[in-house]
């Protein structure tokens, strides 16, 4: 079935609450799991010695930041699968998730040669010498060979999530988050190894979680008849996916990383007060962030089904919905702005500077409920492009405001009011697109 505009059978009552909670709530729950392996690993290579815990956050880094960077192949699969599952072709959806684990596997072989070449310049940029650098290079050498399974699992995720499916991720995320505890408890504590026996305790439980979608994904090939070789078409529509969202999603780590520089030069105080608003404005993220999970996932099927009413009215439900989950969080966030900032600092002075930006937090998630929500709609219907183009326009005119804040040494609030003029320039466009209409494109193929 070929992509076409939207005009095919109408289907006005939008996905329920429930359908929008038990995808929502479970991708919650996955999402809030993965951080415990930063966490656990932080917790452990902490008590072997300041230089290894100095190196685990360099190497961190860097591999964190690879990942966020090709979240494209969970965000690409999804509406991808969720496509062909609405119109009835679940083969064709298991052929899809084949092609995105042959594209994962690339793309991890091509990433993790680069990081292994470029891992002692990338650790020198970041200010590591001495032990520090030697036990980030350990650390970062060894978790590379994990990258081919999260690669995998970022796919497999999108897949699952394209089937309608956010439980086993959650499932799976919980179960390897445990095991990364364990494996590094009996590994560091039992046998006194090192911050290697760390990051090898990590790639052994993503190699577990990997495994378990590998199963899945064949399985299903297997039970419909697709192919499990890779598919040179497929293949560079996924990649021409991937690209569109590479560059949305490059711009928004490049506004992320300008602003933590700025506040940075800003002095130790205005930069601990930063760091608690953002750390903050991260946590509420991850809740909008399982919204925009159910908005790709619902608006897809919808597309694929050749029901474009359906997706409007879905649409309309989740930018509601993420608006006033902005408006209720940000009530209690400016209401609990001076005892929330106290517990992440006991220093008067950071607190005080918390509580100024907390306030900018809580204004601001309504626009964040908002934005979240109509990206979701918008990868779900696979408005790549169009994503990629406003983004980086939003990232550059960011980055220029926020470098300006910094020469003319201004308040850090000027930098959040820099910030805020990112959500709103983000918020423009999504919903002039939103009711513009022209995303509602049906069809098993993205736009």
């Amino acid at each position: 079935m070929d992509a076409r505009p939207a005009g095919g059978r109408s289907g006005p009552a939008p996905a329920s609450a429930r359908e929008i909670l038990a995808l929502a709530v479970p991708a919650l729950g996955a999402l809030a799991a993965e951080p415990l392996y930063v966490l656990v690993d932080t917790a452990i290579v902490g008590h072997l010695g300041t230089p290894q815990l100095g190196g685990l956050g360099i190497a961190s880094t860097i591999l964190l930041t690879s990942a966020s960077i090709f979240v494209f192949l969970a965000y690409g699969t999804t509406g991808s699968v969720a496509r062909r599952l609405g119109a009835g072709d679940h083969a064709g959806a298991a052929h899809l998730a084949v092609q995105g684990l042959w594209l994962a596997l690339g793309l991890a072989l091509v990433v993790g040669t680069a990081l292994l070449v470029a891992g002692p310049t990338l650790i020198r940029w970041l200010g590591g010498e001495g032990d520090v650098a030697r036990h980030a290079g350990v650390y970062l050498s060894i978790s590379l060979a994990g990258l081919p399974a999260l690669f995998v699992t970022m796919a497999g995720t999108g897949y699952l999530r394209g089937v309608q499916d956010t439980r086993t991720p959650l499932v799976v995320a919980a179960t390897t988050a445990v095991a990364n505890l364990v494996i590094q408890v009996v590994l560091i504590e039992g046998f006194d190894r090192g911050i290697g026996a760390s990051a090898l305790a990590t790639v052994l439980a993503q190699t577990g979680g990997a495994a378990e979608y590998l199963r899945r994904i064949v399985g299903a090939a297997r039970a419909t008849g697709a192919s499990l070789r890779p598919d040179a078409g497929a293949l560079r529509r996924l990649g021409r996916i991937g690209f569109d969202l590479f560059v949305r999603t490059a711009a928004l780590r490049l506004s992320l990383v300008a602003a933590t520089a700025v506040a940075a030069r800003a002095g130790e105080v205005p930069l601990g007060g930063h760091q608690i608003a953002f750390e903050v404005w991260a946590f509420l993220a991850l809740a909008l962030d399982a919204l925009a999970i159910a908005a790709q996932a619902l608006v897809a099927r919808d597309l694929g089904a050749d029901v474009p009413d359906r997706a409007r009215a879905t649409a309309a439900r989740l930018l509601r919905w993420g608006t006033t989950f902005g408006v209720a969080t940000g009530l209690v966030i400016a209401a609990l702005r001076v005892p929330l900032a106290g517990l992440f600092s006991p220093d008067a002075e950071v607190v005080a500077v918390a509580t100024t930006l907390l306030l900018w937090v809580a204004v601001l998630q309504p626009v964040a409920g908002a934005v979240f929500a109509l990206d979701g709609v918008l990868i779900g219907a696979g408005d790549f492009r169009f994503l990629a183009r406003a983004m980086a326009v939003v990232a550059v005119a960011f980055v220029v405001a926020a470098a300006a804040v910094g020469a003319a040494d201004r308040p850090i609030t000027w930098l959040w009011a820099a910030w805020a003029g990112l959500m709103l320039g983000r918020l423009v466009p999504l919903l002039a697109r939103l009711r513009g209409g022209r995303w509602a494109v049906t069809g098993v193929e993205p736009p």
